[in-house]
């Protein structure tokens, strides 16, 4: 992946080149990635990358492991050696974590998620969903079974983020609410560090950007023709007003996430459940019995209208968030086993 990069406060881009190699112990922030893009995105936003793989792993731990230094934070990234993606992987991936890592005071799920925009909620690809709890809820975990139109939704469990980083999450938001967030600017200067990200993880055009009717129907196959696209599908488009050059692009939203046995894939659904429940986005496998803060890039609308154009950017924008914050948290002292 190259060397990990300080991104300095006045802008430049300052390259680490001594890296370390640390016990397990010395680690304090976990950082779950579900998929490949997931994780080569959150890579980017290392400081430094510590030397080789973990000291030491439990049997039964079966992540793969970047580790390094993220603003004051010795941090773990984790994903899923195997690449599965389930009900139970976030758990999964951290219950393993936390046995090689004893000393992880907090954990954040960083990624990808399918968003439910609203007349309430102007959500847009790229734009970034952070868990924040609504009746004391960040993350609604739900079952709705194998078929997704014909079944009740049932709500199974609730999550609620640690108050810490909630605290954290609350001071980034009034803090850019009035100067605007540093994402799509903190991206385009890795970018143009790494030119090889360039293709795939930088913004896609807003022209790519396409939120349909709930009642449209895409015909199967991507083998429409020409004709059919323009003449049903500019027709069957939402009409949303253009964001301009002052407002943020991509957006920052705090609210609900729903977190079910498999992705909602259905916009009637997805808007039903949005006015009902307020949901902001869907995502699949984080359980409820880990206290973490879920951040998420929108990459499609949650729909059958499959886009995979935004997915590398969408974990870029989550990445670039969730350093953002670890740069107001402020660090506390891990007591290891020589003190």
């Amino acid at each position: 992946m190259g060397r990990p990069m300080n991104t300095a406060r006045d802008g430049k881009v300052v390259e680490t080149t001594n890296p370390q190699e640390l016990d397990n112990q010395n680690y304090s922030v976990g950082w779950i990635c579900a998929f490949k893009t997931e994780y080569v995105a959150a890579q980017q936003f290392l400081d430094e990358e510590h030397r080789g793989r973990p000291l030491y792993m439990p049997e039964h731990d079966k992540n793969e492991y970047t580790l390094g230094r993220m603003e004051r934070h010795n941090v773990v990234i984790a994903t899923s050696r195997d690449g599965q993606y389930g009900a139970t992987s976030a758990h999964s991936v951290a219950h393993g974590m936390r046995q090689s890592f004893p000393n992880l005071l907090w954990i954040l799920v960083v990624g990808i998620a399918g968003g439910a925009p609203s007349d309430k909620h102007d959500i847009r690809l790229g734009d970034v969903i952070v868990s924040d709890p609504q009746d004391g809820r960040g993350v609604l975990q739900y079952d709705y079974g194998k078929a997704v139109q014909d079944h009740v939704f049932h709500h199974t469990g609730s999550l609620e983020p640690p108050k810490r980083l909630l605290d954290v999450v609350y001071h980034v938001k009034a803090l850019y609410e009035a100067d605007g967030n540093p994402i799509s600017k903190a991206i385009e200067l890795i970018i143009n560090k790494r030119q090889w990200l360039s293709g795939e993880y930088s913004q896609p055009s807003s022209n790519t950007d396409c939120l349909y009717e709930s009642e449209h129907i895409h015909p199967p196959g991507g083998g429409a023709s020409y004709e059919y696209v323009l003449s049903n599908e500019a027709l069957a488009l939402r009409k949303r007003q253009a964001r301009g050059d002052d407002d943020d692009n991509p957006a920052i939203h705090y609210g609900l996430i729903a977190s079910g046995d498999q992705l909602v894939k259905d916009a009637v659904l997805r808007d039903w459940l949005s006015q009902e429940q307020n949901i902001l986005c869907f995502d699949m496998g984080l359980g409820t019995d880990i206290p973490y803060l879920v951040i998420r890039g929108i990459c499609d609308y949650s729909d059958i209208h499959r886009n995979d154009q935004w997915q590398c950017y969408a974990a870029m924008t989550a990445a670039a968030y969730a350093k953002v914050l670890l740069r107001r948290v402020i660090p506390v002292k891990v007591e290891t086993e020589e003190g």
